[in-house]
């Protein structure tokens, strides 16, 4: 099968692979139809994370089910399905209370697995004409008769959408509440997006990129541009000096400023931008060890936070990534009853021949580039 492969630092290729085969009774088999670049691919493919040479990359995965295991009773071969990013198993203590982002049992020695990822187990990814699905009933989600025609939609299912509505879960936000999110990424707009279906009253992303600005302007929020470092005095003035009431942070460990790395610059300012008792939800990668990092502290997986404003404001900070199950079977019906659009965010489509391409341009934050689906399917 074609696979994309990360062959090192800023170095994918498209090459054939070994299929993708049922390997135990609870396995499901997808033909991959439509699969994204992430934004976390790109820490590893800038080699900023121990990810092997060799692996296929993509954790965001939809496509046709060809094949199940003999222990498979619910998902059926000809299926539409959408598999979260995060691998679970559906029995550990974890999985039981839905936080599928740590299963105990898919990857021994850590809490969480997931699809081509440095550190999350041995899985490969979907960027391929075909993935494995472990614990298929589990991880698979059905998908409804328009799964074709909205296909762009429902494969936001997988990560972004359920990550960003992750992130207003964690900050806590409620109907008529004011939220600021740093980050006019896909996670970020998708944070936008979910904190006005959750009834907030005023939403504003922070970025300082023009194009991805105008993007969260047209999903209803009020744009920030962060180019000259003035967003906290912004969101005061926003909130008539009071702050927002919750705040989201969607960038992660790779934050800049002006060209500079500075790992907590977004959740500094969210300490300073945040009123006295809010609530503030981290869904932006931060690793354990960075050992590319300029910072010194970043290198241990160490941040440089306020903590004396944090605790004299009274803010709680929620983290971690997204317990997709929780989220996408509710964000699914959403979408199937047209109450939401979540591709409209979707710059470039391409097929899988071409996803190199997308990688350089989606690293490099070339103008436009802000959301790249692959098409797997000839």
């Amino acid at each position: 099968m074609k696979a994309v492969v990360y062959e090192g630092p800023r170095n994918v290729s498209v090459k054939n692979m070994p299929d993708a085969k049922i390997e135990k009774p609870t396995d499901v088999l997808v033909k991959i139809t439509t699969t994204n670049i992430c934004g976390s691919d790109l820490h590893m493919y800038e080699g900023r994370t121990d990810m092997e040479t060799g692996r296929i990359l993509g954790h965001e995965n939809l496509g046709v089910v060809v094949e199940t295991g003999s222990a498979v009773e619910r998902v059926k071969k000809g299926d539409c399905v959408c598999m979260p990013f995060n691998i679970a198993c559906g029995f550990c203590k974890n999985c039981e209370k839905g936080l599928t982002g740590f299963c105990l049992t898919t990857n021994p020695g850590t809490a969480g697995a997931a699809y081509g990822f440095s550190g999350m187990g041995p899985y490969s990814g979907g960027q391929a004409e075909y993935l494995r699905v472990p614990f298929g009933d589990f991880n698979c989600l059905q998908l409804p008769p328009d799964a074709e025609e909205k296909e762009n939609d429902y494969v936001l299912l997988s990560d972004i959408f359920p990550t960003g509505y992750h992130a207003t879960v964690l900050a806590g936000v409620e109907p008529g509440d004011s939220v600021a999110i740093y980050g006019a990424g896909p996670v970020g707009l998708m944070a936008a997006l979910s904190a006005q279906l959750k009834g907030a009253s005023k939403v504003m992303v922070i970025d300082s990129h023009p194009d991805r600005l105008r993007l969260a302007e047209k999903l209803g929020a009020i744009p920030v541009d962060d180019s000259d470092g003035s967003s906290v005095e912004q969101i005061l003035k926003l909130t008539g000096g009071e702050g927002a009431d919750r705040g989201c942070e969607c960038v992660g460990y790779q934050c800049s400023c002006h060209g500079r790395e500075v790992p907590n610059l977004t959740m500094n300012n969210l300490v300073k931008a945040v009123r006295p008792t809010g609530g503030i939800g981290m869904v932006g990668v931060f690793v354990a060890r960075d050992p590319g990092s300029p910072d010194d502290l970043a290198k241990n997986g160490v941040l440089a936070l306020d903590f004396g404003q944090l605790w004299m404001k009274g803010q709680h900070i929620a983290t971690g990534q997204a317990n997709v199950k929780a989220y996408n079977r509710k964000l699914r019906d959403l979408i199937a009853a047209g109450k939401v659009r979540p591709s409209q965010i979707i710059s470039h489509e391409l097929p899988l021949d071409r996803a190199p391409e997308g990688y350089r341009h989606f690293d490099a934050r070339t103008e436009g580039w802000t959301k790249v689906v692959l098409k797997a399917a000839a």
